[in-house]
């Protein structure tokens, strides 16, 4: 028996600490399931994969600048010949392996800004290869919402078609590619990915709070508003975390992607207070010993309000897209949800109040609701196993 070639892509290593979460969870399934299998990484951030996970890592796109605004003859040359390139080095890339995994992420989602020929456009040339190569292309845990740019939902439903297989992070993902018009009457629905992660030891709440903040500007179809969602978030949430603090309150401000460091900044120069502090986070499993240690959770970013409900605290989502309501319904949390686009500081303070009352509540349903998550990825690890791996999996049944 030959050692399974397999590879994981994705916008991973580019600082969004969910991206690199689910990562984590599937290279833990493989290393413990199958060790004897080679990884590799095809990634938006390879050198910080490379150094973080100890896998051979290569950069998703041949031009560096893809993710920034071209506007010179020069930069938009170079973009359009990109994209050629770059479908001759996926299709290598996948040549070389028996599987490729897609690890959770919204993949199949507008739910940000997004341009068709960025990540959708590499995602389609990803699936592509893997059925003209017969590599197989997994999607493991993804979410999906609907898309309205026309482009985008084109390559979205090609690229979910053309996969192996498919499995999402939550209903509301499944039905938006059966929408979309992808037959998915196979697929399955499983917990996100990150709750696989090990939980770090718990410690006795010490009456702080967590805030996790976002560079929030609205999604793929709030463009032309963007600055004025942006600016109603911000001003929300500092109204709040001032709130908190003319309260006595300790606040810690957390972030889950690199890019969200200036509302942190705004935050605290509005704020100005000792009791308001924001400590660097790498991964997932620092956001959660944070979060371990907080009386209570208020976050907007997707992984933030995975973080916090896998530990247990009790939590309340400034909700910026339907994935976050589905979360905290399935974790039964679905009162505590405020609208990010519609900050309104006292309508939160009262939820949050209301939330810490039921407190003793909450954390013993999210105690129960986690030991469910755990036993349903368990089942979608060994799903993979059986889908993705069965040969190099039979020396290991027939010696049990």
């Amino acid at each position: 028996m030959t050692a399974a070639r397999v590879g994981v892509f994705g916008l991973l290593g580019s600082g969004n600490l969910g991206n690199d979460g689910s990562l984590e969870a599937v290279l833990a399934y493989l290393r413990a399931e199958h060790p004897e299998a080679v990884v590799d990484a095809l990634c938006g951030g390879p050198e910080a994969v490379a150094a973080r996970y100890g896998i051979p890592a290569t950069r998703l796109h041949w031009y560096r600048g893809e993710y920034r605004t071209a506007s010179r003859a020069g930069a938009i040359a170079a973009k359009g010949l990109g994209k050629v390139v770059d479908a001759v080095r996926t299709a290598a890339w996948v040549r070389r392996h028996d599987v490729v995994i897609v690890p959770g992420m919204g993949v199949l989602e507008a739910t940000l800004p997004l341009r068709p020929w960025g990540f959708p456009y590499a995602l389609f040339l990803l699936c592509a290869s893997g059925r003209l190569l017969r590599t197989r292309v997994a999607l493991v845990g993804v979410g999906a919402d609907a898309i309205h740019n026309r482009p985008t939902r084109a390559l979205v439903r090609w690229s979910a078609g053309l996969a192996t297989y498919r499995s999402y992070r939550d209903d509301l993902s499944r039905d938006a590619l059966r929408a979309m018009g992808v037959n998915t009457a196979r697929d399955k629905v499983y917990p996100d990915l990150a709750f696989a992660l090990p939980t770090p030891r718990g410690s006795a709440p010490s009456g702080s709070v967590c805030v996790g903040v976002m560079d929030f500007h609205g999604g793929n179809d709030d463009r032309a508003r963007a600055e004025e969602i942006h600016r109603r978030y911000l001003d929300g949430t500092t109204r709040f975390v001032r709130a908190l603090v003319e309260d006595g309150r300790r606040v810690r401000l957390l972030t889950g992607d690199a890019c969200d460091a200036p509302v942190v900044a705004a935050i605290l120069d509005a704020v100005d207070s000792p009791l308001v502090t924001a400590p660097e986070v790498a991964s997932l499993v620092d956001l959660m010993k944070e979060m371990a240690a907080a009386d209570t959770v208020v976050a907007t970013r997707y992984h933030n309000l995975v973080c916090a409900l896998k530990v247990g605290a009790p939590t309340l989502a400034l909700s910026y897209a339907a994935k976050s309501d589905a979360l905290m319904d399935r974790m039964g949390l679905a009162a505590y949800c405020h609208p990010a686009r519609e900050v309104d500081a006292d309508r939160l303070l009262e939820q949050f109040r209301e939330l810490e009352k039921r407190s003793a509540e909450l954390r013993q349903t999210l105690t129960e609701r986690n030991l469910a998550a755990t036993r349903q990825l368990d089942d979608q690890f060994h799903e993979l196993t059986a889908t993705l791996l069965p040969a190099n999996n039979r020396p290991r049944q027939e010696a049990a």
